[in-house]
């Protein structure tokens, strides 16, 4: 699966996800993008887009959305906070559907 992190999720979380060609806001030049433009412009290269911000449910309809998000909900989103939940998170990779938005927790 070809996945991309938003700029506050850790570039190191990419170690975590073997199996998958993991890419970042940053290494594609897509800083400062704002949630609506750089989803769509990620859906035309990606399968999921990998996220901290619990907000972007609010901001943006999922649903129509043409590419898969993910929320990772931690208290923190530095990687020793985030690296709990990759079990969850790989489990969830190996069964997402194109459009779904799914939330991952403890």
């Amino acid at each position: 699966m070809r996945l991309l992190l938003d700029e506050s999720v850790p570039a190191g979380l990419r170690r975590h996800l073997p199996g998958h060609v993991v890419s970042t806001v940053g290494e594609k030049g897509w800083n400062g993008l704002k949630n609506g433009l750089l989803l769509a412009q990620a859906a035309t290269s990606f399968d999921a887009f990998i996220t901290v911000d619990k907000n972007l449910p609010y901001q943006q309809n999922l649903k129509t959305l043409p590419i898969a998000v993910v929320i990772l909900d931690t208290n923190s989103n530095e990687l020793t906070a985030l690296l709990p939940i990759i079990p969850k998170l790989t489990q969830i990779l190996s069964s997402l559907q194109p459009r779904a938005a799914v939330r991952v927790s403890a």
